[in-house]
C-alpha cells in the first residue's frame, strides 16, 4: 500500500482509504483479497465518494502522467490517464490547440474526465468531454486490455464514458483537440436581477458566444431572487494588448480553520460585493484563459475553507420546460434555510447527446453550488433538492454527490441496468455501493 491519505475534495470523513500506487501502464492490475475490490484514484477531485473505495482499494493512478504522442498539426493527442488536464494546457496552449471541453477546474486527470464525463461552458456547442475521445484503452481485471472506440468494442466505449471507473481502468485515453489562435478569451459580463432576466440572456448568447455560464446570488430574495452575473466569451482572434503573460496563482489555504468559514454572515457580505463588482451592467474585456475558465484555481486547498467536517457540492439539472419553476423553487428553499455557496454557477445544458450510458449532462438548466457540513440541516435541505429535483424529471451529478438515494439515482438514470452489465465484477466504489443499497464490499 502507498500514497494517501485519499479523500475526495468536499473533504466529508467517509472511513479510511488504502491505496496501491500504479504508475507502469503495461503493468496487471493489484492483486485483492477475495471479497475485496478496486477503483481507480486519480487526483481526488471529486466532491462525494465517487472516487473512494472504503473496505476496498484505491489505484493510485496520478503516476501515469506520460504523454505518448502529440501530432500539432491535427490536435491529435494521446497521453496516460494520469495526466492533469493542467499539464495539457501548458503544452498545448503554445502550439494553438486546446481542450474542447473542460469543467471549473484544471487539476483533473485524464482518466477522471472520462469516468465523469466532465462539461464545461461550451456543453451548448461542444456537449461533453467524451464527444471529443477518439479511443483509449481498458484494462479489466481478468487481464484483458480493450481498445475502445466508437467502432470498436463499442459497448465498453459507451460504458466507460461517465461509468465512475467501474468498468475498469483507463490506461490512456486519445483526444481530439481545438484550435486556438492564442491564450486570450474576449469576455463579457452582464449584471441580471433575476432567473428571468438570466434565462433571457442564455438565449440571446446560445449562437454567438462558446461559452456562457452565470454567477448567482443564491441568498438573493424576492424580487431579486436568481439575480447574478452573466458571462460569456469566444477564444480571442487577436491580442489586444501585449504578449499574453500567464497568471500566478495565489495563496494556499494553509489548513483548514475549526470552523467553517463559509457562513450567512460571510456568504451575504461576499454575494453582495460580487454583484456589484463592476460598475457598470455590462462589461467586456480580453483575459487570459486561466480566471475565466478557472477561477478558484487561483487558491490552493481552497476547499479547506470549510473546516474539519468539510462541505457538501449540489448540481442538479433540471429539463427547460420545468426549469424556471423548478429553479425558482430551488432557490427560494436555499434563500429561506440562509445556507449556499461564494460561488453558486448556473448554465444551460444544450442536446447534443452525451456519448455515456451514465453521463449527466442532458438538455435542460443546471444548477451547482456549495453547502457547509453541518449534519443533518443541510442534509434536510438537500433531501429537499432531490424531491424538486426529482418531480420536476431532473437528475443529480454523481461526481458532486454525498448522500443521494438510492431511489433518486435510479430515477435520474435510467440506462442503469443496461450499463451495470459492462461494469468490472472487481470494481466498485462506496458511491455505487450507496446508491445499490450494499454496504458491503460487493458489487451489487
Amino acid at each position: 500500500m502507498s500514497g494517501g491519505p485519499y479523500q475526495s475534495w468536499g473533504r466529508i470523513d467517509f472511513g479510511p482509504q488504502s491505496g496501491v500506487r500504479f504508475d507502469d501502464r503495461t503493468s496487471a492490475l493489484p492483486q485483492i483479497e477475495a471479497g475485496q475490490t478496486m477503483l481507480p484514484y486519480g487526483n481526488g477531485r471529486s466532491y462525494g465518494d465517487s472516487c473512494l473505495n472504503t473496505g476496498g482499494v484505491l489505484i493510485d493512478c496520478r503516476h501515469l502522467d506520460r504523454f505518448i504522442a502529440f501530432d500539432a498539426d491535427s490536435g491529435v493527442l494521446r497521453c496516460e490517464a494520469g495526466v492533469l488536464l493542467a499539464d495539457i494546457l501548458d503544452v498545448v496552449v503554445p502550439r494553438g490547440w486546446f481542450l474542447p471541453v473542460s469543467p471549473g477546474t484544471r487539476l483533473v486527470t485524464v482518466g477522471g474526465a472520462i469516468a465523469n464525463d466532465i462539461h464545461g461552458k461550451n456543453h451548448h456547442r461542444a456537449g461533453t468531454f467524451g464527444s471529443h475521445l477518439r479511443s483509449f484503452e481498458l484494462l479489466r481485471s481478468d487481464g484483458a486490455r480493450l481498445f475502445c472506440a466508437p467502432q470498436e468494442n463499442r459497448d465498453y466505449f459507451h460504458a466507460t464514458i461517465g461509468g465512475l471507473g467501474l468498468t475498469g481502468m483507463v490506461t490512456w485515453a486519445e483526444l481530439q483537440l481545438k484550435p486556438i489562435a492564442n491564450a486570450y478569451i474576449d469576455q463579457e459580463i452582464i449584471r441580471f436581477h433575476n432567473l428571468t432576466e438570466f434565462f433571457r440572456l442564455s438565449e440571446a448568447s446560445d449562437d454567438g458566444f462558446e461559452y456562457t455560464v452565470a454567477w448567482i446570488d443564491c441568498l438573493a430574495k424576492d424580487v431579486s431572487l436568481g439575480r447574478g452575473l452573466f458571462m460569456r466569451g469566444n477564444h480571442a482572434t487577436e491580442i489586444a494588448r501585449g504578449e499574453p503573460k500567464t497568471p500566478r496563482d495565489g495563496l494556499s489555504v494553509p489548513f483548514a480553520p475549526p470552523l467553517s468559514l463559509i457562513n450567512q454572515v460571510s456568504l451575504r457580505a461576499f454575494n453582495a460585493l460580487y454583484f456589484r463588482k463592476q460598475r457598470e451592467d455590462e462589461a467586456a474585456a480580453q483575459v487570459h484563459y486561466r480566471p475565466f475558465f478557472y477561477p478558484l484555481d487561483a487558491i490552493g486547498d481552497w476547499n479547506r475553507m470549510y473546516g474539519p467536517k468539510g462541505f457538501f457540492q449540489y448540481q442538479c439539472v433540471l429539463p427547460l420546460a420545468e426549469g424556471d419553476a423548478g429553479m425558482t423553487e430551488i432557490l427560494r428553499k436555499i434563500a429561506a434555510a440562509g445556507m449556499g455557496s461564494f460561488l453558486a454557477v448556473l448554465k444551460i445544458f444544450g442536446d447534443r447527446p452525451s456519448p455515456g450510458l451514465m453521463s449527466f449532462p442532458r438538455p435542460g438548466v443546471t444548477l451547482a453550488l456549495d453547502f457547509p457540513n453541518t449534519g443533518d440541516k443541510v442534509r434536510g435541505l438537500l433531501d429537499q433538492l432531490d424531491a424538486i429535483t426529482g418531480a420536476c424529471g431532473g437528475a443529480v451529478y454523481p461526481a458532486k454527490d454525498a448522500r443521494m438515494s438510492p431511489q433518486m439515482f435510479r430515477q435520474a438514470f435510467p440506462r442503469l441496468e443496461e450499463f451495470a452489465k459492462w461494469t468490472d465484477p472487481a470494481f466498485s466504489s462506496s458511491f455505487w455501493r450507496r446508491v445499490n443499497g450494499a454496504n458491503s464490499q460487493d458489487n451489487s
